[in-house]
């Protein structure tokens, strides 16, 4: 990003299903929005795949930003927004960065293959946090919240008709090397991100009534 946390230009249209604006000339009622928003939502979480082949094709900083803007809008604990995003596009950067993953991980070519890495960081300390002092058991939160925040960068990806793919196995420490990180943040997830080569495949989903207890846990189903 330049160094700095502002974007240029002017906005452009985005894909209709992404606009909450009816077009010039149509009515929308609240009910139909509704119904629009839900399924387009659910099409997304159904729909997302995680993609290892990418095309070439260079995304656009209006698709870049559109995709920040989903992250920037993700619920976090106490609305401390911990998570920081690296955008690497530099082609030995990103062949750098390629080395903290291992020969056998099936998303390295898609490291350098794609056009744009995204890093996602946190913030140490700050999520789950009050008065300096871990809040709950669990800790620092951080996990959590990149998490909700890595979502949103997918979906909002999937919605605009790009690729990504959730690496979390890596030398994270040499990763945070590479990249510069300081020790008050750490790299947390990468990925790629560009317009997919090929389709991802749908994994098996467990039923409903295999995870979804009422009341109580009541043993294993």
């Amino acid at each position: 990003m330049g160094g700095g946390r502002g974007w240029g230009g002017t906005s452009k249209s985005v894909p209709p299903h992404l606009n909450p604006l009816p077009r010039r000339g149509e009515e929308v009622t609240e009910i139909e929005k509704k119904e629009e928003i839900d399924m387009d939502l659910m099409e997304a979480i159904k729909g997302r795949r995680s993609i290892r082949k990418y095309k070439p094709d260079p995304v656009s900083e209006e698709v870049l930003r559109t995709i920040l803007e989903a992250v920037r809008w993700s619920p976090s604990w106490a609305n401390t927004q911990c998570w920081e995003v690296i955008l690497v596009k530099d082609q030995k950067m990103k062949s750098e960065l390629a080395t903290v993953l291992s020969k056998g991980n099936p998303a390295l070519s898609s490291m350098t293959d794609a056009p744009v890495v995204l890093v996602l960081c946190g913030r140490k300390g700050i999520s789950g946090f009050y008065k300096g002092q871990a809040a709950t058991v669990k800790g620092d939160w951080l996990m959590f919240d990149t998490g909700i925040a890595m979502q949103s960068l997918c979906l909002a990806a999937h919605g605009l008709g790009l690729g990504t793919v959730i690496v979390g196995l890596f030398d994270h420490k040499k990763a945070e090397e590479v990249l510069g990180v300081p020790q008050d943040r750490e790299v947390v997830a990468i990925t790629p991100l560009g317009y997919p080569a090929a389709e991802g495949v749908a994994p098996k989903r467990k039923e409903i009534s295999e995870f979804v207890f009422y009341e109580k846990y009541l043993g294993n189903k």
